[in-house]
């Protein structure tokens, strides 16, 4: 579950993880993907509370100021053009540099509206949840 709520690796690590040590890999599933779905309030939380006031300080407003310009140059144009779906398919890729955490982050710079970007986050992390269990099974079992 930790890893799952990590930016290090979200439910792309907690569920390999879980399940190469031996732990049931259904509930192993259940508490990654729930564990990776509570990101989305904390960081939205953080984002329009806690980062405010962070931003104060010289060290964290160039660091911000980075992961806002990589967001937007990166996937921006794509979630700004296809809106739901684009926020949807770019937090479902378990690739590194997507994620909720991203996700979150997009939703917070282009003031995606939250109901919404929730619901978008939600499915794209259950996609990917999805994805990274299957292989994790499959390469348990020897066929990937």
């Amino acid at each position: 579950m930790l890893w799952s709520l990590s930016p290090f690796g979200e439910a792309k690590v907690g569920i390999p993880y879980g399940m190469y040590n031996g732990l049931n890999i259904y509930l192993v599933f259940i508490l990654c993907f729930a564990s990776n779905v509570l990101v989305f309030p904390i960081m939205l939380f953080f984002l329009n509370k806690v980062n405010h006031y962070l931003l104060k300080w010289r060290v964290y407003k160039k660091g911000a100021i980075f992961v806002a310009r990589k967001a937007k140059t990166g996937s921006g144009d794509k979630i700004k053009k296809y809106g739901f779906w684009g926020l949807i398919f770019f937090v479902m890729l378990p690739v590194p540099g997507t994620g909720v955490y991203a996700g979150t982050i997009a939703t917070y710079l282009f003031k995606i509206e939250r109901k919404k970007a929730f619901l978008a986050n939600v499915i794209g992390i259950f996609f990917s949840s999805v994805i990274v269990w299957v292989v994790t099974y499959l390469a348990m079992q020897g066929m990937a």
